[in-house]
């Protein structure tokens, strides 16, 4: 059966009853054209945040040649659009569980276009660190809301799958940014005009979207919520029970996967987003005498060959190996890459054993936590308050690439390479108990047996508001 082969199975191309068969339906439909076309227009969000997230590297480097820019300045330009990030995931969670994924769809990148643009014009640091808050703020709203529209679209069997192509786009992002550098300081034209084009090209791939996202209709899910929220309410109030995230921090059950998301997202994000974007200092720091274009193309060499396939291979093996499994692995696995470059002497001092362990921590980041942290929020909690704990989760995330961003460009000029990677390690593996004693294993079941779990417990799912406390429940994986 298709997504759309009866009156009652749900189209994003077309309004149709909604009811509880039309979950199921969705839930055992094969994926079709319509689920590959959300993927596409709900993945470039994340293109342009991969792109933003390795270029502002290379434009931080130029432009501190340019204005002489002080430390502070370099740290702020490199991490504040990490802060406003976690400010936008919070808003536009927060507002997509209250009015509608599809009322604020779309706006987020206009957000994030409107910062892209901005920052490609600004006339001093100060301005161009003002114009990042912005598009960072529209990255954040992205996450929530994308990760939600696709995992409340997709069938059972490869939910995981395709909300893992969604922030797939990443990896093309990853490429395509340290091939523009290259490309734009290859040309010879003054560094004042590749920074600015650099940071411009950013708004392009947001753009091309707006249109498509505002055309998706509301997701069934959403809907179906909406129109049983009333009675569910309504008896929540009767029993003085507590409703929405209220009842979500009442629940012990979502409240420690609330936690364990969040934690392991900011455990996670410290690790990946400091090394990131330190990465032209890292690479300086190994290979000294190398030209910008040269480490650049160090850096691409690593995300061409480590993290771009490994996205995929974690897309295609999510719903195989598990999202607790796979995010375990990959915390061990990364955190064991960076003791070897702490321990190995030649490590941080040789190009070739360099690209090996360094590649291999983004290898284990794509095929591991980088993916996992972002499917999770969109699977285990009740959808009225889907996009807003998928916010809090990914601000969480934010935060902790702010701080790993801002702790690594200070440490990595005093302590060195070798001593930032211990510690790094520590943090991965940490994030690697955290998932093992927090966070259940989603796949194989529909979104409403995961949150209808919660009937069972003391704070029922009538609790937090939904309509599933009725007993109409999707037959058993």
């Amino acid at each position: 059966m298709s997504i759309t082969a009866t009156p009652t199975a749900f189209s994003p191309e077309g309004d149709g009853p909604i009811s509880r068969e039309t979950l199921e339906q969705l839930d055992n439909a094969p994926t079709s054209r319509e689920h590959w076309k959300i993927m596409f227009i709900s993945g470039m969000g994340f293109f342009t945040d991969a792109y933003d997230l390795f270029v502002i590297g290379v434009v931080a480097t130029l432009v501190t040649s340019q204005w002489h820019i002080a430390s502070y300045q370099k740290s702020l330009l490199t991490s504040l659009a990490l802060l406003t990030s976690a400010a936008g995931a919070i808003v536009f969670g927060r507002v997509a569980d209250r009015i509608g994924r599809k009322k604020i769809y779309g706006f987020e990148v206009l957000v994030l276009a409107a910062g892209a643009i901005a920052s490609a014009f600004s006339p001093s640091i100060w301005w161009l660190i003002g114009f990042r808050a912005i598009l960072g703020f529209g990255i954040g709203g992205d996450y929530p809301v994308s990760a939600t529209i696709m995992s409340e679209y997709a069938n059972k069997a490869n939910r995981g799958r395709m909300v893992s192509l969604v922030f797939s786009m990443q990896g093309a992002g990853l490429i395509v940014g340290p091939l523009l550098a290259i490309a734009l300081l290859s040309t010879g034209m003054s560094h004042d005009m590749v920074w600015r084009l650099l940071l411009g090209f950013g708004a392009i791939p947001a753009l091309s979207v707006f249109y498509l996202r505002r055309q998706l209709n509301e997701t069934p899910r959403f809907q179906l919520a909406q129109m049983e929220a009333k009675d569910a309410d309504k008896k929540a109030k009767e029993e003085g029970k507590p409703t929405g995230m209220r009842g979500v921090l009442a629940d012990r059950r979502l409240l420690r996967w609330l936690i364990g998301a969040s934690i392991a997202w900011f455990l996670f994000d410290l690790v990946y987003y400091g090394n990131t974007i330190s990465s032209p200092v890292i690479v300086k720091l190994v290979a000294p005498h190398a030209t910008l274009i040269t480490q650049t193309a160090y850096i691409l060499a690593i995300f061409a060959v480590a993290a771009f396939p490994a996205y995929f291979l974690a897309a295609w093996t999510i719903d195989r190996i598990g999202r607790r499994r796979m995010q375990t692995g990959g915390f061990v696995m990364i955190a064991v890459s960076f003791f070897g470059l702490w321990l190995i002497p030649s490590a941080t001092t040789t190009v070739a054993p360099f690209l090996i362990l360094f590649g291999a921590t983004y290898f284990f980041s794509e095929f591991g936590p980088n993916t996992t942290t972002f499917v999770y929020p969109a699977e285990i909690f009740p959808v009225r308050v889907r996009t807003s704990s998928h916010g809090i989760a990914a601000a969480s995330g934010k935060i902790g690439a702010f701080v790993g961003t801002y702790a690594l460009t200070s440490l990595l000029p005093r302590i060195g390479f070798a001593d930032t990677s211990a510690i790094v390690g520590f943090v991965a593996l940490f994030g690697a108990i955290v998932t093992i004693t927090t966070l259940p294993e989603p796949k194989g079941q529909s979104l409403e047996e995961l949150t209808e779990e919660g009937e069972r417990l003391p704070t029922s799912a009538v609790a937090l508001g939904l309509a599933h406390s009725r007993g109409v429940r999707p037959p058993p994986a």
